[in-house]
């Protein structure tokens, strides 16, 4: 930039940005970026501990739950409420499990309602990632006894829930930044799912779509390293195989088989959108009630006991169900009983708002509703290449996908708890399918209504910062407004009431050989205390403030947030203290409407239309030619 200092009045103008940006102010250094990372990893991998065991904790307090309301026996042994005995005194036992929790609800916390991940995403989205620490034990034991008296919910959910509340709980204990907190309770979140069902990778994913609504290393070393350590909790307290075990290897499907699977995959899609509406239906009709919110539990559960009674299979966690509609063993009249009923219990004891989860649920609806469809298409069209076991899975799968629109979570927790690697393809189509029907048919997720109905909005995209990409060099003005600090007060005043287009409430000042002294207010500046003699380089208090030419607008952007002003110098990279350029709000302002315009302006770079005609002149230009040869 040429120096263009003393214009009128001896007054300089001219621009300069700062490369020492007084970068320890506003970001950490590399080194302590580091340093913090490791220290946010190093809890993860202790929150990721403690839900492991707090997770083998919740299976044992289910299985004692279970046996002393359907066997009458004290024992963790797992058994399966579908066993029971009972007769009809098994359609009382859900209603008291729901009395329990409603009594938790109304006296401990009104937060152990609902599925987990809901909740853990309105903390994060209006409360800086703050549960209550109550959650972390009242969440468990509700979970343990909503399910354990029969609730039609998986184990995942409340884990879930206990698990992000564990990391919200030790955030709020230690001296760490919001964005720190969220990281800490997606940690503990999906270290609970990867500790229920050994699936790290699908749990990292399942903390990208629906938790952490942003893609960086800060947050995705620490959820990575806690999920890998749920997941050795998994095999050391659990078991080293899949969780859903398919006795036979799925072979790799066909193209014709591809397509069918494709068309299931819009099917569940369709399903899981009406599944959503019907879920939150009931929940709108339980509003209305003429009773107190403590009761709903114990009326949802009332229902649960009445198809539990007709149907058993529909009781309790039913991880089981799945793995026997997969092994495409299952009498039909089972499976049917299982889309219907299944869905039925679920719908309403979700929608009293007791306490549970939606994964196990969704996955045997979706598995089962595959398995039908597998079964129709084996029968109408047997050439296509379609397998019972294959058709569950990508049934089951689909469903999650369409109804939470986890997509990328859908596809890898198929594989992960399965191991079936050749499902790959057909998961890819079905689930984007699915969600391809849910995005347009439905604008709020099973995961999402409840809290947009509360106003709260969920973000939908996560795209890099428009002001990250851009450099202070790509906005910054080389010929901008620069005070003299050997100017007297009544000079510039002169000189700004004959130049009413310089109007800022900040202005750089420089010496005559324009380095850099400092800004100043224009409330100080115009204020009427000072001698109008005086020189304005006295009047500069502000410690320098500047950024360097290959900073990105985001840093300019933080430290004007950070000084509260709204220009900033641009010095040489070369002399901190030469001014080189000016970054102003509207600087950035541009550069932000211009990374918008790239996602709406619609033109095309290359006009067929003009390139045709091209041709085509081209074309009468060699006809020419070529007759007046002929000639």
């Amino acid at each position: 930039m040429t120096k263009n200092n003393l214009l009128k009045n001896g007054i300089p103008i001219s621009i300069s940005l700062n490369p020492t940006l007084e970068a320890e102010d506003i970001r950490p250094r590399t080194s302590q970026n580091k340093n913090r990372l490791v220290t946010i990893s190093a809890l993860a991998i202790m929150i990721a501990v403690c839900i492991s065991f707090i997770a083998k904790l919740l299976v044992y307090l289910i299985n004692l739950v279970t046996n002393i309301s359907f066997r009458g026996s004290f024992s963790v042994d797992y058994v399966s409420p579908a066993d029971n005995h009972l007769g009809w005194v098994v359609i009382i036992v859900p209603a008291l499990g729901g009395i329990v929790v409603g009594l938790m609800a109304l006296y401990g916390s009104k937060g152990i309602r609902g599925h987990g991940i809901p909740e853990a995403m309105e903390q994060i989205l209006t409360n800086q990632s703050k549960i209550k620490p109550t959650i972390t034990y009242l969440k468990p034991i509700s979970s343990a006894i909503s399910i354990g008296t029969g609730g039609p919910f998986g184990a995942e959910g409340p884990i879930i829930a206990t698990g992000g509340a564990l990391g919200s709980t030790l955030g709020q204990l230690l001296k760490i930044t919001h964005n720190e907190r969220k990281i800490l309770l997606a940690a503990g979140a999906t270290a609970g799912m990867a500790a229920i069902f050994g699936s790290p990778i699908a749990a990292i994913f399942l903390a990208i779509e629906l938790l952490l609504f942003e893609f960086s290393p800060r947050s995705i070393i620490p959820v990575a390293m806690a999920c890998i350590t749920g997941a050795a909790g998994h095999h050391f307290l659990f078991e080293t195989g899949p969780v859903f075990r398919i006795d036979h290897v799925i072979e790799a499907p066909t193209n014709t088989a591809l397509f069918a699977y494709s068309i299931m995959g819009i099917i569940v899609g369709l399903l899981s959108v009406g599944v959503t509406k019907i879920v939150y239906l009931i929940e709108d009709a339980f509003e209305k009630l003429p009773v107190h919110w403590m009761w709903w539990p114990a009326i949802g559960g009332l229902g649960v006991g009445i198809i539990g009674y007709f149907a058993p299979r529909t009781l309790g966690v039913g991880y089981n169900n799945i793995t026997d509609v997969l092994s495409g063993s299952l009498p039909m009249q089972i499976v049917l009983s299982l889309c219907l009923l299944k869905f039925l219990s679920w719908a309403v004891a979700l929608g009293s708002g007791t306490s549970g989860g939606t994964l196990a649920p969704l996955l045997t609806i979706g598995g089962a509703t595959g398995a039908l469809l597998g079964s129709a298409i084996m029968h109408l069209f047997p050439a296509a290449g379609v397998t019972l076991p294959l058709a569950a899975l990508v049934g089951m799968s689909a469903m999650f996908a369409g109804a939470s629109r986890a997509l990328l979570t859908s596809i890898i927790f198929a594989l992960e708890t399965t191991l079936q690697s050749n499902a790959l393809l057909p998961l890819l189509a079905s689930c984007t399918a699915s969600y391809f029907v849910s995005f347009f048919l439905m604008e709020n997720t099973i995961m999402t209504e409840k809290i947009a109905r509360r106003g709260v909005k969920t973000p939908d995209s996560y795209e890099p910062d428009i002001l990250e990409k851009v450099t202070v060099e790509q906005v910054m003005e080389e010929n901008g407004l620069v005070l003299s600090e050997d100017n007297k007060i009544e000079e510039v005043w002169d000189w700004m009431n004959n130049e009413p287009e310089y109007k800022s409430n900040y202005f750089i000042i420089s010496n005559n050989e324009g380095a850099y002294k400092g800004i100043l207010s224009s409330s100080s500046l115009f204020s009427k205390h000072h001698n109008p003699h005086t020189l304005i380089g006295t009047l500069v208090k502000r410690k320098n403030i500047s950024v360097a030419i290959d900073n990105s607008l985001r840093t300019a952007v933080e430290l004007m947030a950070k000084e509260n002003i709204d220009v900033l110098p641009v010095v040489s990279k070369e002399d901190n203290n030469h001014i080189i350029g000016l970054v102003s709000y509207q600087n950035i302002l541009s550069a932000y409407k211009q990374g918008i315009d790239e996602h709406e302006k619609k033109h095309p770079d290359i006009s067929i239309k003009r390139r045709s005609l091209k041709v085509l002149l081209r074309g009468k230009e060699m006809l020419t030619s070529w007759k007046a040869k002929a000639s």
